[in-house]
């Protein structure tokens, strides 16, 4: 009898069925991208979304090709059929600077993109490894460091006459992943002798399963500031190239603007329509990518995710986070009766 009440108890009670493998990996991944829920993130990703879709709209948006000559219109300032002015060839800024975007957006996601792989390659598994093959990983990475990277991109492209943005991408990627790959190889071992990452170890999993399925997920955080922090020395570094005019002035982007506009003086001259378009560009990606990062941070740093919290709390219930008089409620009827 007794046996026949804990059957029919036990028939009663619903069935808990295991999470899924595929489904707690994907929670996992999900929080992981977490980071970019907050305001400052989604300004920053609005910002670079508005320079990437005009990247991929080049030819739609542009009004005239930059190369188009008005001879009837040199120097003229922003009008109706110029709406950023003209050059001294009276080529039109605003064509110029949207086909620069192009060159912007590609060479510093390539160049990201390359540095980030290397980055994770190696500083995960020279984290994760013991021995002389992580400290290998190591001294290759600390030999990366001191390589600096101006003069052999200088170096680079003297070897070409057009160095495609492929060719400058490249250099800016195998000589920027070395920062990354330090900071993730620290966080790696600090991951590694978790109870997890030792329990699938002791169930036999393969390395590339831990490395992708265990630690990845933990460290994506860090793994987008390296790729942010990536995109912008690459944007800087292919500008501060272009303005110098280490390459060539008919690869069209922000830096070779400011190249003619400084050759032909329009700094002395007061040319603003010329200079102060790419120049501002250069600022509103960079604005764009710092608060990408700042967001990531802020994901990432428990203190300041909780000043975050806080901070918007406060904002919600009409206070001002900079006071230094910390408001006091009135009581209510019960603590006064009390």
């Amino acid at each position: 009898m007794t046996t026949d009440l804990r059957t029919e108890r036990a028939a009663d009670l619903p069935t808990v069925r295991p999470p899924r493998p595929r489904a707690t990996f994907r929670a996992r991944l999900g929080s992981s991208f977490a980071m970019f829920r907050n305001r400052k993130s989604i300004t920053g990703l609005a910002i670079l979304g508005f320079f990437v879709l005009v990247a991929i709209l080049a030819d739609v948006l542009a009004p005239y090709s930059p190369t188009k000559v008005d001879s009837a219109a040199r120097l003229q300032p922003p009008s109706v059929e110029h709406w950023l002015g003209t050059t001294h060839l009276g080529e039109d800024v605003l064509s110029q600077v949207i086909y620069g975007t192009r060159g912007v957006i590609v060479v510093g996601f390539l160049a990201a993109i390359m540095a980030t792989i290397i980055a994770v390659v190696v500083g995960v598994v020279a984290g994760y490894l013991r021995g002389w093959r992580s400290e290998s990983l190591s001294a290759l990475t600390n030999v990366f460091l001191v390589i600096p990277g101006l003069p052999l991109i200088i170096i680079v492209a003297s070897m070409f006459d057009n160095p495609p943005l492929v060719v400058i991408a490249a250099v800016l990627g195998l000589t920027g992943w070395a920062w990354g790959a330090r900071v993730l190889r620290a966080q790696t071992m600090s991951l590694r002798n978790r109870d997890f990452i030792q329990a699938a170890r002791a169930n036999g999993e393969p390395l590339h399963r831990i490395i992708g399925k265990e630690m990845l997920p933990n460290l994506m955080a860090l793994i987008a500031a390296s790729f942010v922090g990536t995109v912008t020395a690459a944007i800087l570094g292919l500008t501060t190239l272009s303005y110098i005019g280490v390459i060539p002035v008919n690869t069209y982007n922000w830096g070779t603007i400011l190249n003619w506009a400084s050759a032909q003086g329009a700094f002395r001259q007061n040319q603003w329509w010329w200079f102060m378009p790419p120049g501002l560009c250069i600022a509103a990606i960079g604005v764009a990518l710092s608060l990408i990062n700042f967001g990531i941070d802020e994901y990432v740093n428990p203190r300041l995710r909780s000043a975050g919290e806080r901070a918007r709390a406060m904002r919600k219930r009409g206070l001002d986070v900079n006071d230094p008089v910390t408001a006091v409620r009135p009581a209510t009827s019960a603590q006064e009766r009390a």
